[in-house]
């Protein structure tokens, strides 16, 4: 992320532009090779405190050497101890995963050193140190500083740090380097926390001896020795108790056997969960998860873990999805090791939780893929409206990233529908570097969209969305800390503009919401490409039941002219340049609305002009015209034959899995947020494709090429496919996703398989698109002769 950072050691500085392992093998009672080779795979390692510290060290300081600089490489790994006592000294890079295997943090310790420098970015710059963790062991740094210099994505769980815990590196002439981050929860610091250079940062149920500066944003929530002071000098936000909460499931072993530990749900807490003994919860043996591995794994065989009642552990690596994974079954836990990430291949959500209570979704990169999906992380379908407040599903350390690894599009990064949802530390980033990060390339509409009601988020980082970043919805909501930059790469001010209005708030609550409250709000510019203006940075309803609390806006940098006009409303200072100090720099202390609010209970209009097409024996696509409402319209549901089968964010729809040359009947309504529904549209019906060779669109093969090779060919009939994807597997391998080459000479595109040998069984389908809109195609198989 570039970002412009006000050091408390340095002075003000302009922003910043842009920011196989072989361990050698010791004497030991337990052989360093046996660290990798549990039923966790080859990238997570296991120490046992019998093994040589020499070699511990030798693996750890490996993996940081090839991860220090690796921003968005594919590597994943994960470092995990046993309990007992290790005298070793190590860094930690990117996408890596440390954690202590024990019930409680001092079963694990680390003597020497634990540790994040940002020592690969010039001036101690770690406003680009994201996607790594630190769980659950205590640290006893040998010269008592812990140094963990991060940004978003690097969270902070169950430490004991005894000693000093320092949030920031030193430059060459000591000078405090930027610093972007931060979350720090249900841990315990024996001596000072010195943030320094860190913009803002978020401490929920955590304590400390002492917390020595501020800069723009620091709040603090059910935690205790809390630094006191008057916002917005210093700028600090204090919460005395945490409402509701779970803290993250977490990985233990205990006998020789691993469990996952299940924190039990909390209200109204103050200070670290394991103070007085024990985290209150449950453990459940590992029999009852499915341990996925990226390189065998599906979207298929994922599913059906879900469906056979499992819970899914994901081991590192990335996860490339043809299909969204459904979790229809309460109380499920989808847990990362090693921050693995999962992706959509075919511009679908990657995935889906039902109405139902008790989820929890953790660890994990949720990254976009080539194909616009709608949204990558959907809680509860449109018109959810279940009450999950005794057993509520929450979500943590999710970041959902568009772009940056590879061109990724999508237009909502995660829907919230169902109630009493609680968030604890999201990261919602388009990419503002990386692979395919431009204004048109890697476009994404919001981060986060709330239509549910009393929807809690603790830590919400929400960024460079080419609309509103948050736009919520819901009533009830409750966010504590947010941290928004809005887009840095917009071409000119005619390209966003909302209505009459310059640009889109980051903070949006709707004009339908009647209570909503918010801590600690920082909103930051840096309009790098033009002079463009934004009117407001938040926005919402002026009713008496809406309450945000310490507001900032920052100018970071940009292009002359450029400016946030208003903090809230209309009201607070612009911020347009570096200098003088109010003009990189405005905060509104409170806002409380005063007017009455006035229920919406206008349905949206009747979608129009319904059409279903078949496009194979198995699927029909649905479009129509779309719905509008004076709010605004937040979905449409999709009832198939007079029941319900999906839902959709736009006006089209994609029904599959049916059967061959079988007539189906539909209909579309469309909901609002305030749960107003429309009346039926016209009733459309279309009978699928008879089974076959070939369908109405395309013709297919596999080819035998030689005693291991096949060539899998596509050829559309009629018209120009301006992509077409693979799918394929056989024994031995997991699916593989290949976008197809195109042979012009016989103008069908083509994909070569190797590995193969005699009676083999290729499994392959296609994704396509034609004239603007997406198809699957049905699954056909090959048997190698």
């Amino acid at each position: 992320m570039s970002q412009r950072l006000a050091s408390t050691l340095s002075a003000m500085a302009a922003a910043a532009s842009l920011c196989a392992l072989s361990p050698g093998v010791a004497e030991a009672a337990t052989p360093i090779s046996q660290a990798n080779s549990t039923i966790f795979g080859p990238r997570v390692y296991v120490f046992d405190p019998t093994m040589a510290a020499g070699d511990i060290n030798n693996v750890a300081n490996t993996i940081f050497t090839q991860q220090e600089a690796n921003q968005f490489g594919p590597e994943r790994y994960a470092l995990f101890f046993k309990p007992g006592a290790y005298n070793v000294t190590f860094n930690v890079g990117f996408y890596t995963h440390v954690a202590g295997l024990g019930q409680n943090p001092d079963d694990v310790n680390i003597i020497g050193g634990v540790n994040v420098n940002a020592k690969w970015m010039p001036a101690a710059n770690s406003t680009c140190n994201f996607w790594r963790t630190f769980e659950n062991f205590a640290v006893t740094p040998s010269n008592g500083i812990t140094r963990i210099a991060v940004s978003q994505a690097a969270p902070l769980r169950r430490l004991h740090v005894k000693g000093e815990l320092d949030l920031f590196e030193f430059d060459e002439n000591w000078n405090a380097g930027w610093a972007s981050g931060g979350f720090l929860a249900d841990s315990l610091v024996d001596g000072a926390v010195v943030p320094a250079s860190q913009q803002q940062w978020l401490s929920r149920n955590s304590k400390w001896a002492s917390w020595s500066n501020a800069v723009w944003n620091m709040v603090f929530v059910g935690s205790v020795n809390t630094p006191s002071g008057t916002f917005p000098e210093p700028p600090y936000t204090v919460v005395d108790r945490t409402p509701i909460i779970r803290e993250k499931p977490y990985l233990y072993t205990s006998g020789g056997q691993y469990f996952v530990f299940v924190p039990a749900l909390q209200t109204n807490t103050q200070g670290v969960s394991w103070a007085n003994g024990p985290t209150p919860g449950q453990s459940l043996p590992i029999s009852q998860f499915y341990i996925a591995r990226p390189e065998t794994d599906t979207a298929a065989t994922l599913n059906t873990a879900l469906t056979q009642g499992k819970h899914l552990l994901f081991t590192p690596g990335i996860y490339r999805l043809n299909d969204t994974l459904r979790v229809n079954n309460a109380n499920t836990i989808l847990l990362g090791l090693g921050v693995p990430s999962l992706t959509p291949t075919v511009g679908k959500p990657v995935v889906a939780v039902a109405d139902v209570p008790g989820v929890k979704i953790a660890g994990l990169i949720l990254e976009a893929g080539p194909v616009n999906s709608p949204s990558i992380l959907e809680v509860g379908p449109t018109g959810s409206s279940a009450d999950h407040s005794a057993n509520p599903t929450f979500l943590y350390d999710l970041t959902v990233r568009t772009g940056g690894s590879w061109v990724g599009r999508n237009d909502v990064g995660i829907k919230i529908n169902s109630n009493h949802v609680v968030g604890d530390q999201l990261w919602l980033w388009r990419a503002d570097h990386g692979e395919g990060a431009a204004w048109t390339t890697n476009p994404t509409k919001n981060g986060l969209v709330v239509n549910g009601r009393n929807v809690t988020i603790y830590g919400l980082f929400n960024e460079h969305h080419n609309e509103y970043q948050t736009l919520w919805n819901g009533n009830g909501g409750r966010v504590y800390f947010y941290q928004s930059e809005i887009p840095y790469d917009i071409p000119n001010q005619a390209s966003w503009m909302n209505g009459s209005a310059n640009g889109y708030a980051s903070y949006k609550v709707a004009n339908s919401v009647t209570s909503h409250e918010a801590w600690g709000v920082g909103v930051y510019s840096y309009f790098r490409d033009a002079p463009v203006k934004l009117e407001n940075a938040i926005e919402v309803p002026n009713v008496t039941g809406v309450k945000i609390h310490h507001m900032t806006t920052i100018w970071l940098n940009g292009v002359a002219g450029s400016e946030i006009t208003h903090v809230i409303n209309g009201t607070g200072g612009r911020v347009y340049g570096s200098t003088p100090a109010t003009a990189m720099r405005q905060t509104v202390s409170e806002f409380a609305g005063t007017g009455v609010g006035t229920p919406d209970t206008q349905a949206p209009t009747t979608p129009a002009n319904l059409l279903a097409t078949a496009t194979s024996s198995s699927q029909i696509n649905l479009s129509w015209n779309a719905s509008s409402d004076n709010v605004g319209v937040s979905g449409y549901d999709v009832y198939r034959n007079g029941s319900a089968v999906g839902s959709s964010g736009t006006n089209s729809y994609s029904d599959t899995g049916l059967a061959a040359s079988t007539a189906y009947s539909y209909t579309v309504r469309a909901r609002d947020a305030a749960g107003n529904t429309s009346a039926a549209s016209n009733t459309a019906t279309a009978t699928t494709q008879a089974g076959g060779g070939s369908g109405t669109d395309f013709t297919y093969g596999a080819t035998n090429v030689n005693a291991t090779q096949a060539l899998l060919w596509f050829k559309p009939t009629g018209f120009t496919a301006s992509y077409v994807i693979v799918h394929y597997s056989y024994p031995g391998i997991g699916q593989q996703n290949v976008t197809m080459t195109y042979n012009s000479g016989a103008a069908r595109f083509e994909t070569s398989v190797t590995g193969l040998s005699a009676g083999k069984v290729v499994t392959y389908s296609f994704t396509y698109n034609k004239n603007g809109t997406q198809y699957d195609s049905p699954t056909y198989t090959w048997t190698k002769p």
